[in-house]
């Protein structure tokens, strides 16, 4: 049975009583002694460590300090326990336990500077990262044969044909809950019919691209952060550019073309399923047949909605691509990061279609278009 570490009393002299330490008293065994003696009240005079069988850094720093707390002696200290006692002692802290907080009148001031001061140091480094990919690009259109094709179509598989399902279904559902909550609304006035209106405008227009740029956001941008993340986290692109490959032009461009790329045919896919979901919801509680809603939507939906929502796809692509590579070149110390930056990558790039869109609606509506 493997010898635990332990303590007994020797009765009082006229010198006080003596605290008696006995077996190993190392990191395995001297947790659960220590755990004793901070209960323990009798006043003490001495502390033995004649008997100590072994003894460590943590054993030494438990006996010291219920020496120093007891104001005891400590005796029976061989030259191993004297070194590991002096050690303990020369690296003790005699800091707070808690740091000193400032006044609120000072904090509040100072975080919020703080905040703004960090805001505009990243959009100055969003910026130089876009420089750095129209530079990039730039000089892969003076030399296309360092296009990586292959990359480029793999990342239109997973951004664009791998998305296909949840974006269908998503969109199918949302234009459901539109004609249906669309036509209870009507149905106060008599206008049930232009359900028809209010489904294909409002899917072409703006939640077509907006849920799917949504979608991708939260699918393939956190999946730029993560991977790009791991590979600064372990040196990957350190080894990338010193045998000379731009992570630029092989990891980032790649995926900013592809979202770019499938941006407007996601929307436009997930604009024609929303409009299908309305035409099915509608044939089952409107009694407008399902053929004739879609034929209507031609009538009733101008052009130009169409455009609007192909205009904006592109933008959208390219923020939610840029945001997630951005995020994943800034980790650096530890797996923590990867998780956060993947985590700023979807928050960021989800408020910036918001902004944007807001941005967009109020343009197209003053150039006509509204």
């Amino acid at each position: 049975m493997e010898e635990e570490a332990a303590f007994s009393t020797i009765a009082d002299d006229d010198a006080g009583s003596t605290l008696v330490l006995t077996g190993p008293w190392v990191v395995a065994t001297a947790g659960a002694v220590d755990r004793l003696l901070r209960t323990y009240e009798d006043p003490v005079a001495r502390v033995d460590l004649s008997q100590v069988s072994a003894f460590d850094t943590v054993g030494a720093w438990v006996a010291w300090r219920f020496a120093r707390e007891k104001g005891a002696e400590l005796v029976g200290v061989d030259d191993k326990a004297a070194v590991l006692i002096e050690a303990v002692e020369e690296n003790r802290s005699v800091a707070d336990i808690h740091a000193p907080r400032a006044h609120i009148l000072e904090r509040v001031p100072a975080a919020m500077g703080e905040f703004v001061i960090g805001w505009a140091i990243g959009v100055v480094q969003i910026l130089g990262f876009f420089g750095a990919i129209l530079v990039s690009l730039g000089s892969l259109l003076l030399h296309p044969s360092r296009f990586r094709v292959t990359s480029i179509v793999r990342q239109v598989e997973l951004v664009g044909v791998s998305a296909l399902g949840i974006i269908g279904l998503m969109s199918f559902l949302i234009g459901i809950v539109i004609a249906q909550q669309g036509a209870v609304q009507l149905a106060q006035f008599g206008a049930e019919a232009l359900t028809v209106n209010l489904t294909g405008r409002i899917s072409l227009r703006e939640l077509g691209v907006l849920m799917t740029a949504i979608m991708v956001a939260g699918r393939s941008g956190s999946a730029f952060a993560a991977q790009i993340g791991t590979m600064k986290l372990t040196e990957e692109i350190d080894a990338m550019r010193t045998i000379g490959i731009s992570p630029i032009e092989a990891l980032v461009i790649p995926r900013i073309l592809a979202a770019v790329f499938m941006m407007p045919l996601l929307g436009f896919y997930s604009a024609g399923m929303a409009i299908v979901g309305g035409a099915v919801i509608s044939d089952l509680t409107l009694d407008i047949p399902f053929f004739t809603f879609l034929t209507r939507i031609q009538e009733v939906v101008p052009e130009h909605d169409l455009w609007v929502g192909l205009i904006k796809a592109p933008v959208f692509g390219l923020i939610v691509a840029m945001s997630g590579c951005y995020q994943g070149m800034q980790v650096k110390g530890n797996a923590e990061e990867v998780g956060l930056r993947t985590t700023m990558a979807v928050v960021q790039a989800i408020f910036m279609v918001i902004v944007l869109d807001a941005f967009f609606a109020v343009f197209f509506t003053e150039i006509g278009w509204g």
